[in-house]
């Protein structure tokens, strides 16, 4: 039987070159504010639901369509298409976890060839403007770990079959199911959790790991 392997990878900052809410927030002229609030929660210093919804309240108003028009042309880190190629070949499901935006995930991993790919979901008035909410199984941070766990089950994958890739504290939940632990130019707090650090942005160096 060909045994399943998991290969799991956040999207802002690790996937993508940036961070999705920052190019929304740039639009609306609030780009500092929301990058300030970005930068304490990937460290760890405020809580993700709580800043996720801070952030998001603060797009109230901006039309979807910009939004569609930014996550098309959002720039991916240097190697993800290698590094999707790559893990495909060795026997991977691969499958993005964001605590963004589906219509930032959706595109790029269709872009990608990623199997699959679970965020959240900023809601729009009849109008088609943002209305400064958001939902979705990402909101929380212990999500990603919640969801990692499911998704061994489905696909019958070990932690010692999984890896894990990501550069912030909320990738903490599902590093702490994973035998193989990538933390990606991250944090100081998602690097004491790694078994290996990669601080050049460059994800082909995580085909050098396996």
């Amino acid at each position: 039987m060909h045994m399943s392997k998991l290969a799991v990878f956040d999207f802002d900052s690790t996937l993508m070159d940036g961070e999705t809410i920052d190019f929304f927030a740039e639009i609306l002229g609030l780009k500092e504010k929301v990058v300030s609030i970005t930068k304490r929660t990937m460290a760890g210093e405020l809580d993700f639901y709580a800043s996720l919804v801070e952030r998001v309240s603060l797009l109230k108003g901006l039309p979807h369509s910009k939004v569609k028009e930014i996550c098309a042309n959002l720039p991916m880190m240097p190697g993800a298409k290698e590094v999707v190629e790559g893990l495909k070949k060795r026997g991977y499901t691969i499958v993005c976890f964001s605590g963004g935006f589906r219509d930032a995930t959706e595109p790029a991993c269709k872009k990608l060839g990623i199997d699959a790919d679970f965020s959240n979901f900023l809601h729009i008035d009849t109008q088609g403007f943002l209305t400064g909410t958001v939902g979705g199984e990402m909101m929380y941070s212990q999500a990603k770990g919640d969801m990692i766990i499911r998704l061994q089950a489905l696909l019958g994958v070990s932690r010692a079959d999984t890896l894990v890739v990501g550069d912030g504290a909320n990738d903490l939940s599902m590093f702490a199911h994973a035998d193989t632990r990538v933390a990606f130019c991250a944090k100081p707090i998602l690097k004491k959790a790694a078994t290996h650090c990669i601080n050049e942005k460059d994800l082909r160096e995580i085909l050098k790991i396996l």
